[in-house]
């Protein structure tokens, strides 16, 4: 049930909220995009001057990493065309297809690094022009790391999924610059197993971040919410004025964006122009408490009363819904 007259603003607020969110989202992108770019040019030059196989192998990564910015960044910009009658939710999706994309990549990530390590134990390489190497190192991983916060800080601030896996997928990245640099390091001392062995742990901390990329984008493909923020939906609509009890609420996220559907009961003694304006007032109140919310559909239910007394239909209801009527 959608409101009319003064809270309609309030509505093209959001929609404009979900529109700056998605800006928010591409400058981080194009900032992330313009660091890993010059971090893999800096890398290139050391690469090409050093000849170290290692540090070629981490300039063609980060040179691939800044461009996993791309998908992400499509997938932002589609995310705000209007709503269509064959998506008529939208393209916010494409943000968690995206986000899939970009676990496949630290997956690809984690096997790479894994097969190198192994590759190297198995046929051990002298690594050459060791301060040089060390350094492209250091460079990789700060600028990844710079990457990674700022995509991670962002992604959460705007709740997009997508955006913190490859914050995530950045800080692999930065993980696999810091074995150049530790591999370096123990080249320097004669030991030449610490290259391959940093790169197994390496490996570890790569599937580490795996997981909570993919965690992240697995909740969101299966419509998972924080239950904090149904717990506060149930709140919220407890308080509106008119609603006697509250029904199920559901949220999924489109994108970014959230999405509510829920029913509230009222006096059966109301008009539908009353029970409106209740669906109304719930409708309102939510989206000024949710954060994030882009839209809700508020279904009224009177309570199926056998007798006169209203409150009769709430008691059987309670049980059920397990909530609490204001």
């Amino acid at each position: 049930m959608t409101g009319h007259g003064h809270h309609h603003h309030h509505h093209h607020e959001r929609i404009d909220a979900a529109l700056e969110g998605s800006a928010e989202g591409l400058r981080t992108l194009w900032f992330s995009f313009a660091v890993l770019a010059a971090t893999t040019v800096v890398q290139a030059v050391i690469a090409a001057l050093s000849g170290s196989v290692a540090l070629l192998g981490d300039t063609v990564h980060n040179a691939t990493d800044a461009l996993t910015a791309l998908p992400l960044a499509l997938a932002f910009v589609l995310g705000r065309r209007a709503a269509t009658r064959r998506y008529t939710y939208g393209y916010g999706r494409a943000e968690d297809l995206a986000g899939v994309f970009v676990v496949v990549v630290i997956a690809a990530s984690a096997a790479f690094a894994g097969y190198e390590a192994v590759r190297r134990l198995l046929e051990p390489q002298e690594v050459s022009h060791l301060p040089a190497v060390a350094a492209a190192g250091l460079v990789g991983f700060v600028g990844n790391e710079w990457v990674a916060r700022a995509r991670v800080r962002t992604g959460r601030r705007i709740g997009s999924a997508a955006l913190v896996a490859d914050g995530l997928h950045a800080r692999t990245d930065g993980f696999t610059s810091l074995a150049v640099l530790l591999g370096a390091g123990g080249g320097a001392l004669g030991w030449w197993w610490a290259d391959p062995l940093i790169g197994l742990v390496i490996t570890a901390a790569i599937l580490v971040v795996l997981r909570g990329a993919a965690r992240e984008v697995w909740h969101r493909l299966m419509d998972a919410v924080d239950p904090a923020l149904v717990d506060r939906a149930e709140h919220v609509l407890s308080h509106v004025e008119g609603v006697r009890g509250v029904g199920a609420v559901r949220m999924r996220w489109l994108g970014h964006a959230l999405r509510a559907e829920t029913s509230v009961v009222v006096d059966p003694t109301l008009t539908v122009v009353q029970a409106h304006a209740v669906a109304v007032a719930a409708e309102h109140a939510l989206l000024h408490d949710v954060p994030r919310l882009a839209g809700v559909t508020v279904h009224i239910d009177h309570g199926h009363a056998p007798d006169a007394d209203p409150h009769r239909a709430l008691h059987h209801h309670f049980p059920v819904l397990g909530t609490h009527g204001s």
